[in-house]
């Protein structure tokens, strides 16, 4: 591997997080469904706070904004299918027209199937059917596009500090760069340098890469409205890729003193080698658990975090349903407590950015190391 391959890798991390969209998304608003208000008595549901939770953590094909009365204003996100060798394409708000069902597709709301896009067949009874075989989902989710958001952004920032830097050659730093530089000089400095060594330039690229990715997508989570909210790092499926990075990148740039440590591992009692290779199977699962590790971490805190908040907000509602007054005096507290966790937050934020950063430059400074004889 050679100089260069951080940087390649750090621009695939991008590409493969961030899938291109040029498709516009329009703001609208739409009813609920018809059927439930064509009853002459309307029973207003009981407030469910687990759902709310919920809805607000996990992925969706729309993006909502606010509910006013019976009407959920949101942003529709891009629908993109693939099933039985065609391609569709449509807006998320055709799901919200009529039996939540367009072109064959349905977007199931309960069940095994929750939140996925499903084929159905209609019968001669009226009933459908669930096809088995589910279509490829390439859409715009919600995640999606936060992540392709945060990803221009880091790149708009930084080709606009990399052109300062040229332009102030030997001069103090200005504007944004003078904001950044000291998270840029201590993921260097403090990070990179001192958990890898004198190979640290190699790996910086990629650091810096994944510190400012993690730390403004943890930030954007926090923010209520659009075009934050979006629980990205939240995501497990983008933790992970995260972590297979990391992964690759010390498969890759381990030594021969390494590898030699993992199946060998010397210094340790040849009966802990033989007959059963005990250390070197333990040092090999190592390998695989220390991404494992990394990705759980970093899904785990940041969604705690957001069920923590939701949960002092939902204290309101569930004690303003036993009496309205109970529900204005828990408000004072609930408010408290979710305003001083979203500082902490804020913290959190910065803490899991250099966190991940950190542990995965320790693992790139022990596949590089050096034996000392």
């Amino acid at each position: 591997m050679n100089k260069y391959t951080p940087k390649v890798i750090s621009c695939l991390l991008f590409v493969c997080l961030g899938l291109l969209s040029a498709i516009p998304v329009l703001a609208e608003s739409h009813e609920e469904n018809t059927e439930k208000q064509s009853h002459a008595v309307v029973v207003e549901e009981p407030f469910n706070a687990g759902r709310m939770i919920v809805e607000h953590v996990i992925d969706a094909h729309e993006w909502h904004i606010a509910t006013m009365g019976h009407t959920h204003v949101t942003i529709p996100l891009p629908v993109i299918l693939y099933h039985q060798g065609a391609w569709h394409l449509f807006s998320s708000a055709k799901f919200h027209h009529g039996h939540d069902a367009y072109e064959g597709f349905r977007l199931m709301s309960e069940g095994v199937y929750k939140g996925k896009i499903v084929a159905i067949q209609s019968n001669p009874d009226g009933t459908e059917t669930i096809l088995d075989d589910l279509p490829l989902d390439l859409s715009i989710t919600k995640n999606a596009f936060s992540l392709m958001l945060s990803t221009i952004l880091i790149s708009l920032l930084f080709l606009s500090i990399a052109r300062s830097y040229k332009k102030n050659r030997g001069h103090a730093p200005r504007g944004i760069q003078s904001l950044l530089e000291p998270l840029i000089l201590f993921v260097r400095d403090d990070i990179a340098k001192a958990s890898i060594g004198h190979h640290y330039e190699r790996f910086t690229p990629f650091l810096l890469t994944i510190f400012f990715f993690i730390f403004l997508n943890n930030l954007l989570g926090l923010v209520p409205f659009f075009p934050g909210g979006a629980n990205v790092t939240g995501n497990i499926s983008v933790t992970a890729v995260l972590a297979l990075f990391t992964f690759v990148i010390t498969t890759f740039v381990g030594n021969k003193a390494y590898w030699t440590h993992i199946f060998n591992a010397p210094g340790v009692p040849w009966w802990l080698k033989l007959p059963v290779p005990l250390m070197p199977v333990v040092e090999l699962v190592g390998v695989f658990t220390k991404p494992f590790v990394l990705m759980v971490r970093l899904f785990a805190n940041i969604t705690a975090g957001h069920i923590i908040i939701l949960g002092f907000m939902s204290l309101i509602f569930i004690f303003g349903n036993m009496h309205f007054a109970m529900g204005y005096g828990v408000s004072i507290v609930s408010v408290a407590f979710a305003v001083f966790m979203g500082l902490l937050e804020c913290l959190v934020a910065l803490i899991q950015a250099y966190v991940f950063t950190l542990l995965s430059a320790i693992y790139f400074g022990m596949a590089t190391e050096e034996h000392h004889h």
